[in-house]
Formats: C-alpha cells, sequence, structure tokens
C-alpha cells in the first residue's frame, strides 16, 4: 500500500490523494443499472481512488468493461464534487462486466482482496472518507455469500494485521463517473498521480496475477 508518509514526500508535485483530482463539475451520462447483457455477468466493488484499481481490473483475461463511478448513496446521479462532500453516502466504486466462463466471482474477489487495504475504515493511504471505503456491492445472494466467506476465512487465517472492515451491501443502481475519470491511467500514465501511484500497484499486480492476465496483441 502506498503510505500517508510515502505521498507526503511528493506533495511538492500536487500529488497527495485521489481527492486532488480535475475539478470537471457535471455527471452527464445517465444512470445505469449495467445489467448483463449476454452471458456476462457483473461484479461491483469499492477500492478506495477507482483512478488506483481500474486499470489493475481491465487486464484480468474475462474481463470485458471496467466503468468506474458512484454507488451505495441516496443521492441520485450524483457529481464527484458532490460524492467527496461526504454527503451522498456513496463510494467509488468500479462496475465490472466479465464472463463466468473465463473469470469466476471468485478470483475476481482475490484480485479484490490483494490490491487495496481492506483493514482501514474509510481510507486509502491518504484518501480518506467514507466516499474510499472498501466496499463489495453484491448482486445476488451467492456473491454475498462467496464474499462473507471469503472474508470470514481471510480474518480467520490472520492473512491481515488488522481485523477487515470491508463492508458487504446490496447493489442498488451504479453511476457512472464523468468521462475525464474513465480509463485515467491509460489515458495518463505520464502524470505523476500515476507514476508514483497508481503504476506500483499496477506493476505488482502484474507480477501477483501473471496467469491471468490478458494476452497482449
Amino acid at each position: 500500500m502506498i503510505r500517508t508518509l510515502f505521498l507526503s514526500s511528493i506533495l511538492f508535485a500536487g500529488l497527495s490523494s485521489c481527492a486532488q483530482k480535475d475539478g470537471k463539475s457535471k455527471n452527464t451520462q445517465a444512470n445505469m443499472t449495467m445489467n448483463d447483457p449476454k452471458n456476462t455477468e457483473t461484479a461491483t466493488f469499492g477500492t478506495g481512488c477507482f483512478w488506483c484499481t481500474e486499470a489493475i481490473f481491465q487486464q484480468l483475461e474475462g474481463v470485458e468493461k471496467v466503468t468506474s463511478g458512484y454507488s451505495g448513496g441516496h443521492i441520485p446521479n450524483p457529481t464527484y464534487e458532490q460524492v467527496c462532500s461526504k454527503t451522498t453516502g456513496h463510494a467509488e466504486c468500479l462496475n465490472i462486466v466479465y464472463d463466468p466462463k473465463k473469470i469466476s466471482f471468485d478470483e475476481l474477489l482475490e484480485v479484490f482482496w490483494k490490491t487495496h487495504d481492506p483493514t482501514t475504515l474509510n481510507r486509502q493511504g491518504a484518501d480518506v472518507g467514507t466516499q474510499y471505503r472498501s466496499v463489495i456491492f453484491y448482486h445476488n445472494e451467492e456473491q454475498k455469500a462467496k464474499a462473507q466467506k471469503y472474508k470470514t476465512e481471510l480474518d480467520k487465517s490472520g492473512a491481515f494485521n488488522d481485523p477487515i472492515v470491508t463492508t458487504l451491501e446490496p447493489f442498488t443502481i451504479f453511476y457512472p463517473a464523468e468521462e475525464y475519470h474513465q480509463n485515467y491511467y491509460n489515458n495518463n500514465g505520464s502524470q505523476g498521480y500515476c507514476q508514483f501511484v497508481i503504476q506500483p500497484k499496477v506493476e505488482k499486480f502484474e507480477k501477483v496475477f501473471k496467469s491471468k492476465l490478458k494476452k497482449k496483441g
């Protein structure tokens, strides 16, 4: 994980946290529940800043589409600024459409647990607030049961030094984030935040999950 101490060392470059994103205001995309189109299924995860893990899930074989957005709150069609105000109840999250014949929900859960810190309440590194909570928005009872089983087993195993605080919340509706948030790392890889914060996460992920990556070319 990128710790606050490390982040503070690069503040001079304006890279303190995901909360300092571009201030473009209005989310003009329509509300979407992202229902399965054909033979795909959907997983919705909150892992803190969606910039930091969007690029990770995009690389998995069997994942067809990853959309950054907001879920779990009470304000319809929220803007990024509203979510950052910590008054909407929404979490930054990823809506992941995948082919269950190529990758399972269990495998997605494995990536979920290993690519963020599920033990810090409403926080990932320097990003603090309920919008950065660790959360699984389950789409059905099977997803709920698998997520709870995995969470319980990880806690019992002592895989983390602290208890897991990831919440399991029923999926209701997903609002895609503004266009400039989508595919962020791939479109802005040369920016400082991407190089110092996101790229190390991606590189670590590629080493750990090498066998699950899409074939290049």
